[in-house]
């Protein structure tokens, strides 16, 4: 016995389900802009998604490390630019001093002086920025120079050696600073001694101590503008470090909007089909509920 199912509702709705699905698609590419909107819309475009995004993220905290790098860099440069204008009017002072017609009173002058000169240093010696001391390696918590009776310069550097280091790009990172006691009392070169025994050389009024004085202190200037040199040409780089992160990312925009934007017209175009296969199925639906068996038995 053959049975005929006159009732197509369920194939009806479930063609209708469809449809609406195909409608709501394209209503969603439109309204968004976007081909995939979900990772069933296209598996291998989401999954290639993960990593463009990921690499986009990663691009984001480069440039956010190197905005950081950049202002802590430039305050250390614009703090030993001054290191080293202190420095170049303390020697101006000391050459003077070293100058056999000076008298004791004026040369106990010029020691006041170089007592100001060595202040002004050791404030810029302490230097911090964002709460943290530019000079004292990676104890950036710690005042990297203090006065110290038992050194023969009065100071110690109570840093560390260690350098702050920060990633700017993929297998890439970059010192943040120098440990103040590479910069400051560097052996041969020690900032603090030279000022301090020219202090009492000036006033001990010995001439011949002056002029040793005065020899330790070019010593320290040429240092310093010295350790200056790698903190501009870091500054160079990262003009060029971030040049490249930011072409990256808009390599990564331009690859995620190939992989996931829609095609206005086409989804202009799937929209008009869904709505006229919905339409032909309410159509059909309409007419099939109006039939009886005799109708289909004809």
């Amino acid at each position: 016995m053959i049975r005929l199912n006159p009732d197509n509702t369920g194939n009806m709705l479930t063609q209708l389900t469809q449809v609406k699905s195909q409608e709501d698609d394209a209503l969603l590419q439109l309204s968004s802009g976007r081909r995939v909107n979900k990772p069933s819309d296209d598996p291998a475009a989401s999954a290639t998604m993960v990593s463009v995004r990921a690499r986009s993220s990663a691009d984001d905290q480069y440039l956010q490390n190197i905005s950081t790098v950049r202002a802590t860099l430039s305050t250390a440069d614009s703090t030993l630019n001054s290191v080293v204008l202190a420095l170049q009017h303390g020697l101006s002072i000391a050459v003077e001093g070293a100058n056999g017609t000076q008298s004791p009173s004026g040369r106990s002058a010029m020691a006041d002086d170089i007592e100001g000169v060595r202040d002004q240093i050791l404030s810029l010696a302490n230097t911090s920025f964002a709460g943290n001391f530019l000079f004292a390696g990676t104890a950036t918590n710690t005042k990297p120079f203090v006065a110290d009776a038992t050194s023969p310069s009065g100071f110690a550097y109570a840093g560390n050696t260690n350098r702050n280091s920060v990633q700017i790009g993929e297998n890439r990172s970059l010192d943040m600073n120098t440990p103040g006691d590479q910069i400051f009392s560097a052996p041969g070169a020690d900032a603090f001694a030279a000022l301090t025994n020219l202090i009492q050389s000036l006033r001990s009024n010995d001439t011949g101590a002056i002029e040793t004085a005065t020899g330790d202190l070019r010593a320290a200037l040429d240092h310093v503008t010295a350790a200056r040199v790698p903190y501009g040409n870091t500054l160079a780089q990262l003009d060029n470090d971030e040049s490249f992160l930011r072409s990256d990312q808009l390599q990564m925009t331009t690859k995620e909007n190939g992989l996931i934007s829609s095609d206005p017209l086409a989804a202009i175009s799937a929209l008009r089909n869904a709505q006229f296969a919905r339409e032909a199925t309410l159509s059909a639906f309409g007419q099939t509920s109006n039939l009886s068996l005799l109708d289909y038995l004809k």
